[in-house]
């Protein structure tokens, strides 16, 4: 596992990439796990939850260009993405190696479902993550408006192993510590925040699926909570293709109905990101 590097930026050079913008910080959680900050264009303007482009100049000399979440609020100074390390990906095996400094392309054009204006105002909301799909939701997490708009805030993430879960598990204790959150926000509206995290492999705390622990019950008497029913409960869903299409079965069960920016509903899925 490598540290964590947080360096000040020296002034920076003249970007050399269209839309380009420097590394500010970079931090390898696991073999499979990186997250780095970047300076933000003067002209992003951005919903928390939301994606945008990013990426590096290829081989051909064209833009190498994915959909990635932002992981900051919409008010941080910079932008903070969260990725998965595939050894053959065509971006992602350059991005992994990341050094304060380098340039990254980052397209300002932001969009996305997993938005507060896509939801029918509620009492709860839920954010289910699976890996790298936590990244949207520590967004929003940092948003006064999350706490604003629900009275209680659940954010359940599923890893394989326990280390997967180090990012997510450190943010929310940031969070629920950092003096400038606590200002922003109010400490008795963090006091809504309720964080579930299980593995699937790895033993901890809590093992299972969260699809699993949904269909038995089991996260509801755990967490001391009636279980979702449409008139309370809000959910935004980020994750596999697979575990998305299961909770949308499992909310919709529930009485739930997907909504879109154009159509709120009672739940929302970011079909744009892939672990």
């Amino acid at each position: 596992m490598t540290e964590a590097t947080v360096t000040e930026l020296a002034k920076p050079k003249a970007p050399t990439l269209p839309d380009a913008q420097k590394i500010t910080y970079v931090k390898h959680w696991t073999d499979r796990l990186f997250s780095f900050r970047v300076t933000r264009p003067a002209s992003l303007r951005f919903r928390s939850g939301e994606f945008v482009m990013i990426g590096l100049m290829g081989d051909n000399g064209r833009p190498l260009l994915r959909a990635y979440s932002i992981a900051s609020p919409s008010w941080d100074e910079e932008l903070e993405f969260y990725s998965i390390k595939v050894q053959d990906g065509p971006l992602t095996s350059r991005l992994q190696h990341l050094e304060v400094g380098d340039e990254l392309i980052i397209r300002p054009k932001p969009v996305g479902t997993l938005v507060h204006d896509a939801l029918l105002p509620g009492k709860r909301i839920w954010f289910f993550a699976t890996g790298t799909g936590f990244a949207p939701f520590a967004s929003l997490l940092r948003d006064p408006q999350t706490y604003e708009d629900y009275d209680e805030v659940i954010i359940t993430h599923t890893c394989r192993e326990v280390g997967e879960l180090t990012y997510g598990a450190e943010l929310i204790d940031s969070i629920r510590k950092d003096e400038m959150l606590v200002e922003l926000i109010g400490a008795e509206n963090l006091a809504k925040l309720r964080y579930y995290p299980t593995t699937t492999r790895e033993e901890s705390t809590k093992m299972g699926r969260i699809t699993d622990l949904m269909r038995s019950g089991e996260v509801f008497k755990d967490l001391g909570i009636d279980p979702i029913n449409q008139d309370n409960d809000r959910a935004m869903v980020c994750g596999n293709l697979a575990f998305n299409l299961e909770i949308k079965a499992i909310l919709e069960e529930f009485g739930l109905r997907e909504g879109a920016n154009s159509d709120p509903k009672e739940y929302v899925v970011e079909k744009a990101f892939v672990d």
